[in-house]
């Protein structure tokens, strides 16, 4: 009895030692899970060009992740209105559109594919998809007999993209981290602008002859009509693009 008593003993005094063994080699052959699986962000260089950009990005593996990005911007003047006059490369079409102003919402879900030991930290792929839809109005410039005329358009025009960018995440802290990326997409538009206002036979043919301008807009296709009453332009056409930013980023 007295042996048995001894042995039982020992077996209980060894257990606290036989269990932090395990949990040591448990540790040491076992993926690290992230302390944290969420993050939110905000694309700071977006703001300079009027947009607010935020994401949520959440770990589903040791080193794959899942997020949205949100972007949504107020109407107001085109931004870098000097690069979009040298794409169009003709002076008079530009002149047509230049007080236009637009207002965007956006949405893109994306996978991230981190290449280092975990999630949020170092370098990374993500392949996305992108739904926007943009609002645009202003006066349309055209010439007739009575000299210079505006035609008020406003309407919505929508795009779907997709694409793959490279970037990179630095920890700052335990919780803050910066997030440089940078990527192309393409996909297609679609959308209509159009505008009401009488017009007599001299004007309609200035205005038709306007819109013919459109044309000089690269990789968007162009078809208006024009009556009596105002006018419509259908768009469709290409939307590449390119994707990059400096993001703050907070994990919780």
């Amino acid at each position: 009895m007295k042996q048995i008593f001894t042995k039982s003993m020992f077996t209980v005094a060894l257990m606290p030692l036989l269990f932090s063994a395990g949990t040591v080699l448990a540790q040491e052959t076992s993926p690290a899970e992230p302390e944290y699986k969420n993050q939110v962000k905000w694309n700071v260089p977006a703001a300079f060009l009027k947009n607010f950009t935020f994401q949520y990005e959440r770990a589903i593996a040791k080193k794959i992740s899942v997020g949205v990005h949100v972007r949504f911007a107020s109407k107001s003047k085109l931004p870098f209105q000097g690069t979009i006059e040298s794409l169009i490369d003709d002076k008079e079409a530009y002149d047509r559109i230049k007080d236009f102003k637009t207002g965007n919402f956006s949405i893109s879900p994306e996978v991230r594919f981190y290449l280092g030991e975990q999630v949020f930290k170092g370098f990374y792929l993500a392949p996305f998809g992108s739904y926007s839809s943009y609002n645009a109005s202003g006066p349309f410039r055209f010439q007739s007999s009575q000299g210079t005329l505006d035609m008020p358009l406003e309407g919505n025009i929508k795009t779907i993209s997709g694409g793959l960018y490279i970037g990179s995440q630095f920890n700052v802290s335990k919780r803050v981290g910066l997030d440089l990326f940078i990527g192309p997409n393409f996909g297609a538009l679609s959308g209509t602008i159009s505008g009401k206002k009488t017009l007599n036979t001299d004007e309609q043919n200035g205005l038709r002859s306007g819109l013919n301008d459109l044309e000089e807009i690269p990789m968007v296709k162009s078809k208006y009509t024009v009556d009596g009453n105002g006018a419509s332009v259908d768009l469709d056409g290409n939307w590449p693009g390119l994707r990059a930013g400096l993001s703050v980023a907070f994990r919780f």
